[in-house]
């Protein structure tokens, strides 16, 4: 039996022909067992998303489920990925899938700079190791060239504190609570949200043309401002899924460089200057196949869950050639000797 409280609903009962007069009883209404958290209209059902057409994912696609947000894992089924928007989930989400398919995204690349551009390759970037004295005149040089209010300022700790931009350049969807009301403080403080499992989520595609500006300061690392960014949006997806790049324009050419989880984009910005065509930072899919992300218990599981499917996928390898086989010998001992 339910361990759950029975509220039930009572109403006043007055004998029949005696308005008024007599002893009323109280007599159910409605005799419904109800959850005390489960009193609001129940959630409409929603249609299955339209235009997507999904295909199996690729072998190196290390990524997450952009549904369920768990971690897609495996090498027999990897997953399915549509073709057009590139959604990506496990193969038991897709009947879960309501969020129609947007169709391939212009983001807004220019394909004149980028049709020659290997993407991938890597470039040296000066980062040297500055003074005191150097940081300070870098600072007073960066403040001389801005035309906005987005200073840097040098701390009296050594540190300096400055406004980063980055864009929002995302094939995929991502995700955020469906509930309405946004996290509260306390639930910051105590650290819900991302930590703590998100039963309901709704997806949804950013706009192209996402930007964000972010106070840093010159000690805040890559994998930081990704964070950041996300607590913005409410964004519930895991951090790994996401990488910050820099890009840069040389020579009538654009780079890409994905940004370690330790780099210092602050830093960056100082030693490139003011500059967008010369140094910006943007935050895409880390769909990079890496599996370096992943913390030293993370990939002995997933040892363990390559094993149980390797183990599977034997099984029903040696199960479809016994079948083949005893069919054979039925057919050899049904045939008439001689």
């Amino acid at each position: 039996m339910s361990t759950e409280p029975e509220l039930i609903e009572l109403r006043e009962l007055v004998p029949p022909g005696r308005p008024g007069l007599g002893r009323t009883r109280l007599e159910r209404a409605n005799a419904l067992r109800i959850a005390p958290a489960s009193t609001h209209k129940p959630a409409r059902q929603q249609a299955p998303g339209r235009g997507h057409h999904f295909q199996p994912a690729g072998p190196t696609t290390h990524t997450w489920c952009d549904l369920c947000g768990d971690f897609i894992w495996g090498v027999v089924r990897k997953g399915l990925q549509c073709t057009h928007c590139k959604f990506t989930c496990h193969y038991r989400c897709r009947a879960l899938v309501c969020l129609d398919c947007c169709g391939p995204r212009d983001l807004g690349w220019d394909p004149a700079l980028e049709r020659d551009t290997n993407v991938d390759e890597p470039v040296e970037w000066e980062t040297p190791d500055l003074s005191q004295a150097e940081i300070e005149q870098k600072i007073k040089e960066y403040n001389g060239q801005i035309n906005s209010n987005l200073f840097m300022s040098l701390n009296k700790d050594g540190s300096y504190t400055g406004f980063i931009k980055v864009q929002l350049k995302l094939v995929r969807p991502v995700s955020v609570p469906s509930s309405k009301k946004p996290p509260s403080l306390q639930d910051a403080r105590k650290g819900l949200g991302r930590g703590t499992a998100v039963r309901r989520r709704t997806s949804f595609y950013l706009p192209k043309d996402a930007v964000k500006h972010l106070h840093v300061l010159s000690r805040t690392r890559a994998s930081e401002v990704i964070e950041a960014l996300l607590r913005k949006f409410l964004v519930v997806d895991d951090p790994r899924k996401f990488a910050l790049f820099e890009r840069a324009e040389r020579h009538g050419q654009v780079y890409f460089r994905k940004l370690s989880d330790d780099e210092h984009p602050l830093r960056l910005r100082l030693l490139a200057g003011p500059s967008e065509k010369t140094l910006s930072f943007i935050l895409k899919e880390n769909d990079s196949g890496e599996w370096n992300a992943f913390t030293m218990p993370e990939l002995h599981n997933f040892l363990r869950i390559l094993q149980r499917e390797e183990e599977e996928h034997l099984r029903q390898i040696l199960q479809k050639y016994s079948r083949c086989r005893e069919k054979i010998q039925e057919a050899l001992h049904a045939c008439p000797l001689g």
